[in-house]
């Protein structure tokens, strides 16, 4: 049974006009996000083999990262793909399933990275806050609940007002001035707007924002306070540096989501929508995997360790060949 059926009296397919130019424009823009998008794999994945195979990752700390590694993958896939694909189509057409499924994706994913960066900053906060209890606190079936929770709660916080969104009738223009399905645009096309539904998706972003926001701030202020204890200045240097990275990226998801999600999108002019959304959607995935492993000395380790490998198996396949 599908989810997203096409309502009766509308349109079935919606273009994206993405960012308009030239063709030779949309070909260098194809190269450009092609790159983006493979070096987004090569970092995250290079994380997650490196927890993978590191003994000494295996910890909640870095099992997080490794999670949150992989939701940044399949965030980016959501919707880069489909942006590359229309680069080269002519007619830049997405149907109207391929529409809201896009939209369910993205949105499901991102909301599960907010409760990820809420998780991580917990486990911060247990580790910095509670070293004598963080083991007996902190066990992998917490880990594994905490993981589980993140995905659950993310995939069901917008279900329903998509749907509801969805069945609604779309009249007029199917030109969505975006690169992908955003509701600001997409509930402009509606042939009757609903101000219930734009308050009520409005309302749903603000607490997916705030909620875990202020968690996150509130966990790292009793961190700060406890980091400012410390008698020694390596320590400080040590616990600053373990949580430096996961506030940079709290800042740079955070300080971009909030500029779109907290007011509604339909106040946003359509190239601050585009700039801001590319930023959060394409380039933090893109970014994050280099915060963490620069100001990580065990992950520049376990990376150092996973390309030595890789030489390693590259040199002995070469050697395989030379030999036969």
């Amino acid at each position: 049974m599908k989810i997203f059926n096409t309502p009766n009296n509308s349109i079935t397919g919606f273009i994206l006009l993405g960012f308009p130019c030239a063709r030779e424009g949309q070909v260098l823009l194809f190269v450009l996000f092609s790159i983006v998008y493979l070096l987004t794999l090569m970092g995250n994945g290079s994380i997650i083999c490196a927890v993978r195979w590191d003994q000494r990752l295996h910890t909640p700390m870095y099992i997080l990262l490794a999670n949150f590694s992989f939701l940044e993958i399949w965030y980016v896939t959501s919707t880069v793909p489909n942006m590359l694909a229309n680069f080269l189509s002519e007619t830049k057409v997405i149907s109207f399933s391929g529409c809201f499924l896009q939209f369910y994706f993205f949105f499901s994913l991102g909301s599960t990275e907010c409760f990820f960066l809420a998780v991580m900053a917990f486990d911060r906060y247990l580790a910095i806050c509670r070293p004598l209890h963080y083991p007996t606190i902190m066990t992998g079936h917490l880990c594994t609940n905490l993981v589980a929770s993140c995905w659950i709660l993310g995939f069901l916080w917008f279900l329903i007002p998509i749907i509801i969104i969805s069945q609604m009738s779309f009249c007029g223009t199917k030109i969505i001035d975006h690169f992908l399905c955003d509701p600001g645009p997409l509930l402009a096309l509606t042939c009757t707007r609903d101000p219930v539904i734009e308050l009520t998706s409005s309302t749903l972003s603000s607490l997916l924002l705030f909620i875990p926001f202020l968690f996150i701030m509130a966990s790292y202020t009793l961190v700060l306070r406890a980091v400012l204890k410390v008698p020694s200045a390596a320590g400080r240097r040590k616990a600053f540096s373990t949580c430096g990275s996961h506030l940079a990226v709290v800042s740079l998801f955070y300080g971009s989501v909030m500029v779109m999600y907290v007011s509604p999108t339909s106040e946003h002019e359509a190239g601050m929508q585009k700039i801001v959304t590319l930023f959060y959607s394409v380039v933090t995935p893109l970014i994050n995997p280099v915060i963490y492993s620069l100001r990580n000395k065990d992950m520049k380790h376990a990376m150092k360790k996973l390309h030595m490998k890789s030489k390693l198996k590259e040199s002995q396949i070469f050697g395989y060949i030379s030999c036969e």
